[in-house]
């Protein structure tokens, strides 16, 4: 399965290569492209900043550049907070999208978005100052309007970045729990 995996506002810390070193082990291609030009952050506030300054349309060119040589394939789209959002708006996008893993976070949809039967999987904390019950709630039935077949798991007293052992936000046991259903739903995609 091939995979283009977004980072977070943080940028492409450790924890992006341990993931995507992860997913290669379990036999997967996976592309983790750089949206913030070498730049990390040690907080959530510095790397708002960033992609303040970069902005919204420059962040999703430098995405779909990324991924665009790859989409042919059957990509699934994956990402951390902002880079599930960035994921989100290119597999909606992408004719050709195999799956959507979002670790973290969601995105808008717009109105007309529309795909056939798009296997969606979303890990998320709960609660999670960034994704609300309310937003949630809502994005599950436009994700479902949208054509998508959506799974939501919640990991009660998680910090948002949870599956990150560098940030305060990490939860061992919800991060293993995390990519063990994770991996199962990529590998699900292989045989679908």
């Amino acid at each position: 399965m091939d995979i283009v995996l977004f980072h977070s506002t943080y940028g492409p810390r450790p924890a992006v290569r341990d993931a995507a070193e992860r997913l290669r082990a379990a036999g997967h291609e996976v592309i983790t492209p750089d949206l913030f030009e070498g730049r990390t952050f040690e907080t959530d506030e510095e790397g708002r900043a960033a992609k303040d300054t970069i902005g919204k349309d420059e962040l999703l060119r430098r995405a779909v550049l990324a991924a665009a040589p790859y989409s042919g394939r059957g990509l699934v789209y994956a990402g951390f907070s902002l880079g599930a959002a960035l994921a989100q708006t290119l597999a909606l996008g992408d004719e050709h999208a195999r799956g959507l893993l979002l670790l973290h976070g969601t995105s808008d949809l717009a109105p007309n978005a529309a795909v056939d039967g798009l296997p969606v999987q979303l890990h998320v904390a709960e609660p999670d100052p960034f994704e609300t019950d309310d937003w949630l709630s809502a994005w599950y039935l436009q994700m479902g309007r949208a054509g998508a077949d959506v799974e939501v798991y919640r990991y009660p007293g998680a910090g948002h970045l949870y599956t990150d052992p560098d940030l305060p936000d990490y939860d061992r046991e919800a991060a293993e729990a995390t990519w063990r259903v994770a991996l199962g739903f990529l590998d699900s995609l292989k045989t679908g």
